[in-house]
């Protein structure tokens, strides 16, 4: 995903109060990137009632945004040597701060998917270029410490997303969880250009790969839509789901043929002809999927069918990065020492244990019992994002780190987006089945359901009201169990997922790899 670091033969380092400003100014575009992948999620259901769209179309708003930065990460090195890093990350920001305020305007789901797209695609180039410049600020001596603190930005984001979502979405309105990006960008693209813009990279032509570009955007957004619209239209009962399919599906293997036969691909996908890379970008594509799945569906479970705020189903998902930012440090220290294999296989063993606990949520389930496995899962993070990053890019030369970082970010946000769709349409799958067998035995011969009628008549309800609050009851537990049901096979997923990265071979010499904490 990230381009070299200018480093080892660009400008001398920064001091002083240049340094800390940097510093400053470019851990604030990745602190903005990196929010607005989480600052929506508990922010959905207002987004939704507002726009007069389902929760589950909402989702959009967030598939939407992570499709278009997959799409346009692979084109960060082409573009960086095209016009230069710094132009292009003042550019990717003063268009992301842009994008951001459309989206506050929006006032319609296709409007804010739109304007989500566009943000999308402008922010690809963010993150790995905040990197490259960060590390040419800091002398060759100090470049793990640099990337420490860089990680620990994109590890405090999704901590603060949930809180500053929720809250702004109870107090002002769901426009602002966008507006707030307006002063940071401009703050950050003004210092940033003051500091680096004497530090261009330089710049020179290459050929682009237009139909390599035009095919990845027609597969991966045909299989985006076939995602998010598959539940509404019944699936392959659809004639437009099913063209969907095949479009993704011819597309994906036209790109792959074409990809495998460039002298200047778009992404090089040979790459996966490394044990390491294969299995390294498997393992933690699939992990993220699964996590960020996930992610998703618990505050919308809290606040659809627990009664919770958006601001406290925030406190409930904010958590999960404390440990992570703890045990991150921890963890980079020790990644030279230690089989990276290892420290995954802890990862995914907690993260096991820590979906297995919210399999037994149940509709009586406090606050406290839903927090915990929030705050467990933390250190789960901590020993996926580095390890794995540090498997995929093991033996590789540097100069084929750039695009295999790429690719591996590619393929591991697409993965996020895919996880999005495919668990929250499992979900709503689920618990219709749970609703059906549940009213199977709603009958006015049914001694239960007799008595709750009976119950609900004394309290002064006619048989109408009293149906519509059996039928709100009865969707709690079914939604609830459906939870339930993909906690408990994501569970099992993360199992699976440990023979997998044994697969790999890894040189300790790895460390240090040049996105661990590009996530």
């Amino acid at each position: 995903m990230s381009t070299p670091p200018v480093a080892a033969a660009g400008p001398r380092p920064l001091q002083g109060g240049e340094l800390a400003l940097g510093t400053v100014a470019l851990s604030l575009a990745t602190f903005m990137n990196v929010l607005d992948s989480s600052i929506a999620n508990v922010s959905l259901p207002a987004i939704a009632g507002n726009l007069g769209v389902s929760p589950t179309q909402g989702t959009w708003v967030i598939t939407s945004f992570g499709v278009a930065n997959a799409i346009s990460v692979p084109l960060t090195g082409w573009l960086t040597q095209r016009f230069g890093a710094v132009r292009l990350f003042t550019a990717s920001v003063l268009l992301f701060v842009l994008a951001s305020w459309l989206c506050g305007l929006a006032t319609s789901l296709e409007m804010l998917i739109g304007f989500r797209v566009l943000q999308g695609l402008v922010a690809g180039p963010m993150i790995p270029l905040s990197q490259t410049l960060l590390l040419s600020s800091y002398p060759p001596g100090k470049a793990g410490m640099a990337l420490a603190m860089w990680s620990m930005t994109t590890l405090v984001a999704p901590v603060t997303g949930p809180l500053l979502g929720g809250w702004i979405t109870d107090n002002l309105s769901w426009p602002w969880i966008f507006y707030i990006n307006v002063p940071v960008g401009l703050g950050a693209a003004a210092v940033a250009w003051r500091i680096y813009q004497k530090r261009e990279t330089p710049t020179r032509k290459l050929p682009i790969d237009t139909v390599g570009l035009a095919l990845l955007v027609l597969w991966v957004g045909a299989l985006q839509v076939m995602l998010d619209k598959g539940k509404e239209l019944d699936w392959f009962e659809s004639g437009q789901i099913v063209a969907l399919g095949l479009v993704a599906l011819i597309g994906f293997v036209v790109f792959v043929i074409w990809e495998l036969t460039q002298d200047h691909p778009v992404v090089d996908l040979r790459l996966f002809s490394r044990q390491n890379f294969a299995f390294g970008v498997a393992t933690l594509s699939i992990g993220y999927g699964l996590f960020f799945g996930n992610v998703v569906i618990l505050p919308l479970w809290l606040q659809q069918h627990m009664g919770y705020t958006a601001s406290v189903a925030g406190m409930a998902v904010a958590p999960v990065g404390l440990l992570a930012i703890l045990l991150s440090p921890v963890v980079g220290k020790n990644i030279g020492r230690v089989d990276p294999r290892a420290l995954a296989t802890v990862s995914f063993c907690v993260f096991a244990v820590v979906l297995w606990m919210r399999s037994h949520f149940t509709v009586q389930a406090d606050f406290t019992h839903i927090m915990i496995p929030t705050i467990i899962q933390g250190a789960a993070l901590a020993f996926f994002f580095i390890p794995l990053s540090a498997i995929t890019l093991s033996g590789l030369t540097p100069d084929r780190i750039p695009a295999a970082s790429g690719l591996s970010n590619f393929v591991r946000i697409t993965a996020g987006a895919i996880g999005t769709s495919t668990v929250t349409t499992v979900w709503d799958h689920r618990a219709t089945l749970h609703h059906v067998h549940m009213v199977e035995h709603v009958s006015r011969t049914d001694p239960g359901a007799a008595e709750a009628f009976d119950v609900l008549g004394r309290a002064g309800m006619g048989m109408e009201q009293a149906a519509a609050q059996i039928t709100r009851l009865i969707d709690q537990q079914a939604f609830t169990r459906a939870a339930d049901d993909v906690y408990l096979a994501s569970a099992l997923l993360f199992l699976l997922m440990v023979p997998l990265v044994w697969m790999t071979r890894p040189k300790r010499a790895a460390a240090a790899p040049a996105d661990a904490g590009a996530h």
